[in-house]
């Protein structure tokens, strides 16, 4: 089906139904409960997982497919939302144009970064591409200002021509005048699940990139894209020059993240700079290694576990920490929260930073090898032999 064997159509099948139920997956506490606090299924926190799942999706095919570790894709990243809000100023607010320009420019960039810092590999290849990032950063912040508006950031405005929008068209990004903020809600138990169309649209995206990324990893594209990362002195001595794939696989993984910055302009229609600012580019190196780097489905698990801990845990306060513990002595209710204070609301950082520092150390592959882990305690051993060691196999017969 759809040019996979039967166990990638069965995962695929399930990464798409966990996608369509993330509404119920995030929402698992009624809104009157003690942990209402940790419900994460709302439009905005949703939309966010899928855009950067497709972002750690595309820096996954560079990182974990070749072992080229680039520090700048948020370059990438800014682009594409750059390029999709001057669409919508330009244009047309309607998104497929704006996000299929995004991926364009996205892919071009890229290739001009690729070229360059491809030339040297190892931390060379990182230091060049952290210093481009870093360029872009500044081009965009201060002396591009006539194209980005500078610190300010580039916005929607009544004003713009919008030269294919008509009168009476939507002044709102939309799909095909469909408003991407239109949500339905539906109660029941207690509990609130929102379904947001504009989630849904880049949950589909999501959807459509994680086949592409599937049918890259079991290519023969994929397969050398593995053997560079493997030994590229050996892959050369074949004969092979592993460069023009190096860059094949940078450029998508640049459209990747053309892509995602795109729908960020799409659900959020303004573009500013901070989006190509280096510390970006370090968060979707995390979000690959906290899921997995060079599996399928981890740096997506990477991308949702950071951003859920990034708006659930930055709005824990003292407050609320404080009505968490109301029940204790107030001399030992008041060391908890501070204690805990200094890891949640604005020092939620220090919690992600720990989680990544266990990781690390203790599952070198991501959430992935977590996972594995779990399921291998949980599978059933096959049964032992109880004559074995009275009746031990024969030895295979050799030819002569």
């Amino acid at each position: 089906m759809l040019g996979l064997n039967r166990k990638d159509t069965t995962f695929l099948i399930i990464v798409v139904l966990l996608t369509l139920f993330t509404p119920f997956l995030m929402q698992p506490f009624s809104e009157g409960s003690a942990m209402a606090q940790f419900n994460g299924g709302y439009p905005d926190l949703m939309a966010k997982v899928a855009i950067f799942g497709i972002f750690a999706m595309g820096f996954n095919i560079l990182f974990g497919l070749t072992g080229y570790l680039s520090f700048g894709h948020a370059a990438f990243l800014g682009v594409g939302s750059y390029s999709a809000v001057w669409m919508f100023k330009l244009l047309t607010l309607n998104v497929f144009p704006a996000i299929i320009l995004a991926v364009i420019i996205g892919g071009v960039f890229s290739l001009v970064i690729g070229y360059i810092s491809l030339r040297r590999s190892g931390i060379y290849f990182s230091i060049l591409t952290l210093a481009m990032a870093e360029m872009s950063y500044r081009l965009a912040y201060s002396v591009l200002t006539p194209i980005t508006n500078g610190e300010t950031g580039l916005q929607v405005r009544a004003t713009d021509p919008r030269i294919f929008d008509g009168e009476g068209a939507a002044d709102y990004p939309n799909l095909f005048g469909l408003e991407l903020s239109t949500s339905q809600k539906w109660e029941v138990l207690g509990h609130v699940f929102t379904f947001n169309v504009g989630y849904y649209f880049c949950a589909l995206i999501a959807i459509v990139m994680f086949y592409l990324s599937m049918r890259i990893f079991r290519s023969p594209f994929g397969l050398i894209l593995r053997a560079t990362k493997s030994n590229q002195q050996r892959l050369s001595y074949t004969g092979l020059s592993t460069r023009p794939y190096a860059l094949a696989a940078f450029v998508i993984s640049g459209m990747y993240a053309g892509l995602a910055g795109g729908l960020l302009a799409a659900m959020d229609p303004l573009a500013g700079a901070e989006r190509m600012v280096w510390t970006a580019s370090g968060e979707v190196v995390i979000m690959t290694i906290l899921g997995g780097a060079g599996t399928l489905l981890g740096p997506v698990l990477g991308a949702g576990a950071i951003k859920y801990l990034e708006n659930i845990f930055s709005k824990i306060n003292e407050n609320v920490l404080h009505e968490w513990f109301h029940f204790m002595p107030e001399w030992l209710a008041d060391p908890i929260v501070f204690i805990l204070s200094r890891f949640t609301g604005e020092g939620w950082h220090l919690t992600l930073g720990l989680m990544f520092m266990a990781v690390v150390i203790f599952l070198p592959g991501g959430l992935i090898e977590g996972g594995q882990r779990i399921a291998n305690r949980f599978r059933k051993k096959p049964p032992e032999d109880d004559d074995a060691e009275h009746h031990p196999k024969a030895a295979p017969h050799v030819a002569e």
